[in-house]
């Protein structure tokens, strides 16, 4: 199995692989210089306490472990389309983000198929949440879908003199969208798209705004901050058609499934549970303690490595010998009142204590 880095930190993450060295080559040379060398071993305990550093041997533990039971349920031609929407959503800077990040194209395809093995995982956890209880509690804050028009554009100046426009009497909002929204997917339908408070195709900020009007009313300008490279855009929409909520729960099933499967899917408490349990399942130990708290919030109480377990013994026997030390001590004392030869072997005894049992 090929197994990449999943992060930026590509350089500082080069100590995840001399670990592997350094069992059989601990004192390599990795540099040499006039008078001077560095080893493996030193460059790993130079590197291994970085944040960077554990959090790449934290997504790579991940990775595998993830690989190992989902690896199937994850395509090629899925990384692929991830990839490139990724890449069209930045744009010409695509190339820079990945400079900045320390990232080849290849290593980021592999963070994608890391995500999307989580992402799996998660979903046959979350399915396990579709639950009578759930759905009725899910449909309390459902809203049924809408038709609306809307108008997206790069600009707040820009948003205002359509909204203006979109205001005054007898403004025609599907041509206004036609002539100045950027939204490919709308534009050329007078703006119109439909959607419920379950879709992810439209920003929460944009469905909320929607949600409040009434029908033919005209919102004001919504901005919307991207979540990839947090450039903003503005728009304005007009709420065409809205339906009467059923009171019946089962009548809206398939949405509400969407809904709490895609609330489970961005809930990071629950994604947090779901990759403990999987470690916990495949055994993960941290062998050494400079990785411990990094994988505490998944393992916690189970990363305890072999060389603290060796501490705790030391520090129990050290313990075992002062109180043999003492109990012999004492009894000493005690066999001194009885006699002067006594008190002669209680006096040696207590100068040379007796060594504790093996």
């Amino acid at each position: 199995m090929k197994k990449k880095i999943l992060t930026g930190a590509v350089t500082l993450f080069s100590v995840v692989a001399l670990a592997a060295c350094s069992q059989t080559a601990k004192d390599k040379d990795i540099v040499t210089m006039k008078g001077e060398t560095i080893t493996v071993s030193e460059f790993y305990d130079q590197v291994k306490n970085n944040g960077a550093s554990q959090q790449v041997l934290l997504q790579m533990a991940i990775k595998q472990v993830f690989e190992e039971k989902y690896g199937k349920k994850v395509t090629d031609k899925e990384v692929e389309e991830a990839f490139e929407k990724m890449k069209s959503a930045y744009g010409s800077a695509f190339q820079n983000v990945l400079a900045q990040s320390g990232m080849t194209e290849d290593a980021y395809r592999d963070q994608i198929r890391a995500n999307k093995l989580v992402e799996y995982a998660v979903k046959k956890a979350a399915e396990k949440e579709l639950t009578d209880d759930n759905y009725k509690a899910f449909f309390e804050t459902y809203t049924p879908e809408v038709t609306a028009q809307i108008i997206k554009v790069d600009s707040e100046e820009k948003a205002k003199e359509v909204l203006e426009k979109a205001k005054a009497e007898g403004a025609d909002f599907g041509q206004l969208a036609k002539e100045n929204s950027t939204d490919k997917d709308t534009k050329d339908k007078g703006g119109e798209v439909k959607f419920d408070s379950t879709s992810t195709t439209v920003a929460d900020a944009v469905k909320k705004a929607t949600f409040a009007l009434e029908e033919n009313g005209v919102s004001d300008v919504i901005t919307v901050r991207g979540k990839q490279n947090y450039s903003a855009s503005y728009y304005i929409v007009k709420l065409v058609k809205k339906t009467q909520k059923s009171a019946k729960w089962t009548d809206y099933k398939k949405q509400l499934k969407e809904g709490i499967l895609t609330q489970k899917q961005n809930d990071a408490s629950f994604i947090r549970s779901v990759i403990s349990k999987e470690l916990k399942e495949a055994n993960l130990k941290v062998k050494d303690p400079a990785f411990q708290n990094v994988f505490a919030q998944y393992v916690e109480g189970d990363t305890s490595s072999s060389s603290s377990k060796e501490e705790s013994k030391s520090q129990s026997s050290s313990s075992e010998e002062k109180k043999s030390q003492s109990s012999s001590s004492e009894e000493a004392k005690s066999r001194a009142s009885s006699s002067e030869e006594s008190k002669s072997e209680a006096a040696h005894t207590e100068e040379n204590p007796a060594p504790a049992a093996e």
